[in-house]
């Protein structure tokens, strides 16, 4: 990195004057600075300035490449920045990063909170509802939020999550001399003339999502086609996620085993066949916050599996036949955690057969739950469930 041809640098609301004598070096140099306009303006880029195009397209810097150029993002350009977007595109050599304390760090230094303790976040351009796996009763996030709107914004829809007597630190410009912060409620949010760039540190109070495996069934858009809450927590228990890995989930109804794993932080692939039952796996992402984490692909299993990335684990919840078992006993990869769930007489004896010839484990689960019976009570048993459970 002795003649990178690109700086990437981090700015503060103070500007050229908090910048250290490499960062202004590497300005000095330049022939092009990129930025958003508040940036341009900060560092006086003028005749140099290269506003970062709508939508954000990297191919605009990349043109550049060999000559002295600067890229200016807000604080950390690795935390949320410009920097993680360009280096799939870079060599190492070709660039050097000069980081300037983040947005993060100066509101955790005026709120005196513990980073390493703080859920940090970027919505700028994704939805309020990435907040609730992070949600709980007395949790500290910090959000960067896209304007001054999204403040009130954020309030109601935390007001609407139950979250309404969250205490808020509304952030604005911190680190610069237009630096404010004012304090509220999500439900009596009252801060008026928010303006860029802002940020949203909240100190959470209502009730979370249980960090165990099994949600309640209510908390899904469902026809009725959903593995059941215990039957879905024995189910991620065979399935054993770790995070960052890929589920397959076939026949994935409702999508409730897909967002429970993307919920540990996996990345799940969720097939479905019917139109019905794939709008009620995108209402669920969405709900969850996992959208960014769960893809959705409309129609056969045994068509779209040749389409999908390699798994770590493979969940058949449904239209599982001898096909679609041989066809992935034969594709998947040494070391792939594959269950299956069945309830029918056909589907018992399909993974009994599969049981005998391939090893693993096979379950039968039967569950049943109390209800009135008469003036009294009795138990109310489920389907049964076999689950055949292998490591291939």
């Amino acid at each position: 990195m002795d003649r990178p041809w690109l700086h990437i640098i981090g700015l503060g609301e103070d500007g050229l004057a908090g910048l250290p004598d490499a960062s202004r070096a590497a300005l000095a140099a330049a022939t092009v600075i990129f930025g958003g306009p508040r940036h341009l303006a900060l560092v006086q880029a003028s005749d140099r300035a290269r506003p970062w195009p709508v939508p954000f397209d990297v191919a605009h810097v990349l043109v550049h490449r060999g000559q002295p150029t600067v890229v200016l993002a807000s604080g950390d350009p690795f935390w949320f920045g410009a920097g993680s977007s360009l280096m799939p595109h870079l060599a190492p050599g070709e660039w050097l990063a000069h980081p300037a304390p983040s947005t993060f760090s100066h509101a955790a230094a005026r709120l005196g909170w513990r980073l390493e303790e703080t859920t940090c976040l970027g919505l700028h351009a994704a939805p309020f509802a990435r907040l609730r796996p992070h949600l709980a009763n007395g949790a500290r996030l910090i959000v960067l939020l896209r304007d001054g709107d999204a403040p009130a914004a954020l309030a109601a829809w935390l007001d609407g999550a139950g979250f309404g007597t969250s205490h808020l630190h509304v952030l604005q410009a911190l680190g610069g001399v237009q630096e404010r912060i004012t304090q509220t409620t999500a439900a009596g949010f009252n801060t008026p003339n928010i303006t860029a760039p802002v940020a949203v540190a909240i100190d959470a109070a209502g009730d979370g999502l249980p960090q165990t495996p099994g949600l309640p069934d209510s908390l899904f858009a469902s026809d009725g086609q959903i593995t059941k809450s215990p039957i879905r927590a024995l189910t991620l228990a065979a399935l054993a996620p770790r995070r960052g890995e890929v589920l397959w989930d076939l026949g994935a109804g409702s999508g409730s085993i897909s967002v429970e794993w993307c919920l540990v932080g996996g990345l799940a692939h969720a097939v479905e066949l019917r139109p019905d039952r794939a709008t009620n796996i995108r209402a669920n992402a969405l709900g969850f916050g996992v959208d960014h984490r769960l893809a959705l692909h409309s129609g056969s299993s045994l068509d779209l599996i040749a389409t999908l990335p390699r798994p770590d684990a493979v969940f058949v919840g449904g239209g599982g036949d001898m096909a679609l078992f041989q066809r992935l006993l034969d594709t998947l990869p040494p070391g792939t955690r594959l269950v299956a769930n069945g309830v029918t007489l056909e589907t018992e004896a399909l993974l009994a057969t599969l049981h005998a010839s391939h090893g693993g484990t096979l379950t039968r689960i039967d569950i049943a739950t109390a209800t009135p019976l008469g003036t009294m009570r009795g138990w109310q048993a489920a389907r049964p469930v076999v689950q055949w459970s292998v490591t291939l």
